[in-house]
């Protein structure tokens, strides 16, 4: 998706539907290893997600996982709730007109910085990723 003057904010479906096309052009051996991550675009995070991470605003944060990373499963773990990585429409728009940078580059940089949480991944593994086409 490029930036045009006439052009509308994309919708949450625009960007859960651009997330989607995002994340099934990630790298196989990355993405078959998220299986049962549901993956959700919210406008804004939760009020306790503020509080809790001390933000000053809620356009302080474009995407979050939530859910024990693989690296601290334990097989006798009883999961009590799907791990999720949320993607926050608002602040990644804002970030968007104040680059911009391309919302489909920022959201594949975001998907993969949440994943790589999920899985336990350094940040230099993350660039990794990201730098991989």
């Amino acid at each position: 998706m490029t930036l045009t003057p006439d052009m509308e904010a994309p919708s949450l479906a625009d960007l859960e539907a651009l997330a989607r096309t995002v994340f099934a052009d990630l790298p196989a051996v990355f993405r078959d290893r998220v299986k049962g991550v549901l993956i959700r675009i919210e406008d804004f995070p939760e009020d306790d997600v503020i509080e809790d991470m001390g933000l000053e605003s809620e356009f302080d944060l474009l995407g979050l996982y939530k859910g024990v990373s693989i690296d601290r499963k334990s097989v006798s773990d009883v999961a009590h709730d799907l791990d999720r990585v949320y993607l926050y429409r608002r602040p990644i728009l804002d970030y968007w007109c104040e680059t911009g940078e391309a919302i489909g580059d920022i959201v594949r940089h975001v998907l993969i910085h949440e994943i790589g949480h999920h899985l336990g991944l350094s940040d230099e593994d993350m660039e990794a990723i990201e730098d991989a086409d």
